[in-house]
């Protein structure tokens, strides 16, 4: 593939509810730029963006891939990205990388749950958007209703650039509005337009010429004086009002039949932004904010907006040049590492295909293979000029599994993976939970760990099961109470002899444990004193009501006696273990939870029922706001009862609701509920073996 300029490139996300026709849409340009020689379908798993295992089976894109297209001297980097919303994190990265934002709405469902979504994610990068309103050769297609959807879902003002000429079976080709001429068939032949759609071409290119002169002072004050601009200048108009979000071109297809895209392909080609159109950027360098002009004259500056690992392919780091420009065996600086990485050899990737490229301008996007440090969201630089760039901000996981080796050998694969697939994937976490003793893998839904899972086993060979966690409960008092334990032993030989007497304080939440010696008079050598401490640490793991750590928590030995030949160190362990257990009983023991804050986000006509349901898992109701149409709901809820949350809200707004939760403390649980727990718990340990 050839070099192009920052002003040859365009760089557009592709995005919307899934089955919008995304990937076949990408499928279609790929064929008409003469990229490909045939269009796959998802259907048989032929496509070039949905290569992986996983997307052919569920025949549903699972990763951001990117697909350049050559058309007119331009440069058009498509970044395919999922719809589902359990894969956000790969939007949310194409959309930080991108320059336009191109939604494609069903024209038979209009907006539906993963446009709004999507939409939202655009809106809060302040990204400049465009609309396909495609399948308008689909049973019950309608320009018009989806027009209108559009309008009703999203504060923007939508206009029309390309006009289908009629839907459904009737879709015979597109007005390109901004020429006023129409294209007919899958070739694009031009035609007239039809005499009915006359007035509605005339009406739209108004509306278009208007909002170009807004965009625009110089052009303003020219429409004023002559009432026309010329299509030079109305394009120019129009880019610059995209850029500023004041418009957002709506434009009429059939991806399936190529319907109109030759005709979109020109329009993005003229209209979507180039990379150095949004303005400089801004980066942090040693000495504070620096301004970056997105050029190749500027300071080198490289954002990773993915990463990929393949036991065979090995790693693949996927990139923007921000600013400057890099070349094919470039050392560069990773500012997080504090490590230089080599740029072996420069790809653009179509799909998983690999075309090679010796420098890649300021704007353009790119790949690299095999670089030892460098993860998502880091920033490589040249060393003598350092800098770093914001990265993009994932959503914290909201839905997690405790995962288990089905064998031996992959036990001992089990972590590297983990490591490996949380690093290709920012929006998955992995830990080892210690009150638990389990190994937690988190993500954004049931259908992203499942996905997860099945791609450690084909991709590494690496087999889980995987069950609801364990809720990591932990133990504490309420008051103060003391005991005293004797320990006596005798074997025929030196026998074992101690005594403590003990106290037990509730303390402040979060202050761990405390242990204290208040022994006077040398009733106990101070010798023992670690012999207790260890003896009640031995109980701090494993708990005394059900198994759980023991937390904010006071020891103090008081008093207690020893015996000149059978006090040892053993001893002593024993007697300050079973001492505790035994103050610990008597002190109220209950049961912590750790508590959560959730804030969920749902259309307003859903929150009745959110409400009723958070009522329902002991939620407390925080407050609510008010944010469009959207309700924000802000509760405290124990995680117990939030564990399968991301489900359940999916089911109750069908699909619409989005949450975010944060930890906040730990909280007493219910007398009742706590003594099934309790007693659980005791039927678990006596069934071990």
């Amino acid at each position: 593939m050839k070099e192009y300029m920052t002003q040859q490139v365009r760089n557009i996300a592709l995005i919307g509810h899934s089955g919008s026709g995304k990937t076949t849409f990408t499928e279609t340009l790929l064929f008409l730029s003469k990229a490909t020689t045939r269009r796959g379908t998802v259907e048989d798993g032929s496509t070039v963006t949905d290569f992986d295992d996983e997307e052919i089976r569920r025949k549903i894109s699972i990763n951001t891939a990117m697909a350049p297209i050559e058309w007119n001297g331009i440069k058009i980097n498509l970044l395919d990205t999922p719809g589902y919303t359990d894969f956000i994190g790969e939007v949310i990265g194409a959309l930080h990388v991108t320059d336009l934002a191109l939604t494609l709405v069903d024209a038979a469902a209009g907006v539906e749950v993963g446009t709004e979504l999507t939409w939202t994610r655009a809106e809060e990068g302040h990204m400049p958007t465009a609309v396909v309103i495609n399948k308008m050769d689909r049973e019950n297609a309608s320009f018009e209703k989806a027009l209108a959807s559009l309008r009703q879902a999203f504060e923007a003002r939508f206009v029309p650039v390309l006009l289908p000429i009629g839907a459904q079976a009737a879709f015979q080709g597109v007005v390109n509005l901004l020429e006023r001429k129409a294209y007919l068939g899958p070739k694009g032949e031009p035609g007239p337009i039809p005499a009915e759609l006359q007035a509605q071409v005339d009406a739209y290119y108004t509306e278009l010429v208007e909002a170009a002169a807004e965009g625009d002072d110089a052009l303003l004050e020219k429409y004023f004086e002559e009432e026309t601009l010329s299509p030079e200048e109305i394009i120019r108009g129009l880019r610059a009002a995209i850029v500023k979000r004041s418009i957002v071109p709506v434009l009429g297809i059939s991806s399936a039949t190529m319907m109109g895209a030759s005709q979109m392909l020109d329009l993005l080609a003229s209209l979507a932004p180039a990379p150095d159109d949004r303005g400089p950027l801004t980066a942090q360098g040693p000495l504070g904010e620096e301004t970056l002009i997105v050029s190749d004259a500027s300071p080198l500056a490289v954002m990773v907006f993915k990463t990929t690992a393949d036991p065979f392919v090995g790693k693949l780091t996927y990139f923007r040049v921000m600013s400057g420009s890099v070349e094919s065996g470039m050392t560069l600086y990773n500012m997080r590492a504090q490590s230089e990485e080599r740029f072996t050899q420069l790809f653009a990737m179509r799909g998983k295909e690999q075309l090679n490229l010796e420098r890649l301008h300021a704007g353009d996007l790119g790949a690299v293979a095999k670089l030892s440090v460098t993860l998502t969201g880091d920033t490589l630089c040249a060393k003598d000029h350092k800098l770093t760039l914001q990265g993009p901000v994932f959503p914290q996981p909201l839905y997690s599994v405790a995962v288990y080796p089905k064998t031996k050998g992959d036990t001992a694969k089990m972590g590297s993976t983990l490591t490996r697939v949380c690093e290709e994937d920012p929006t998955l976490h992995w830990h080892p939970e210690p009150t638990t003793h389990e190994m937690i893998l988190s993500g954004m839904g049931d259908a992203h760990i499942d996905t997860v899972i099945r791609r450690m086993q084909g991709r590494f060979g690496v087999n889980l099961d995987f069950r609801t966690p364990k809720v990591p409960y932990k133990e504490t008092i309420t008051t103060s109470a003391s005991a005293q334990y004797r320990h006596k032993k005798q074997t025929g030989g030196a026998g074992q002899f101690a005594e403590v007497h003990m106290r037990v304080e509730p303390t402040e939440r979060d202050t761990g444990f405390d242990y204290v010696w208040e022994v006077v008079g040398g009733r106990i050598s101070s010798s023992f004193m670690p012999s207790i401490e260890k003896g009640v640490r031995s109980v701090l793991e494993q708990g005394v009501i059900a198994g759980y750590p023991i937390v904010d928590v006071r020891a103090a030995v008081y008093d207690g006696k020893e015996h000149p030949v059978d006090s040892k160190d053993i001893a002593f362990q024993v007697a300050g273990r079973e001492g505790f257990k035994q103050a610990f009983l008597q002190a109220r023991p209950v049961l912590l939870e750790p508590m959560y804050i959730f804030t969920i986000t749902v259309p307003e006509e859903f929150t009745g029922d959110v409400m009723s349901d958070l009522n329902t898992r002991r939620a407390r109701v925080q407050g609510i706001g008010q944010k469009g149409r959207k309700s924000i709901i802000t509760a405290q809820a124990p995680l117990a009862e939030m564990q399968q949350y991301a489900i359940n809200l999916r089911a109750i707004t069908q699909g619409r609701g989005t949450f975010a939760m944060e930890y906040s403390h730990y909280d007493v649980v219910p007398a009742q509920m706590a003594q099934e727990i309790i007693e659980k718990s005791r039927r678990e340990r006596e069934a071990e073996p």
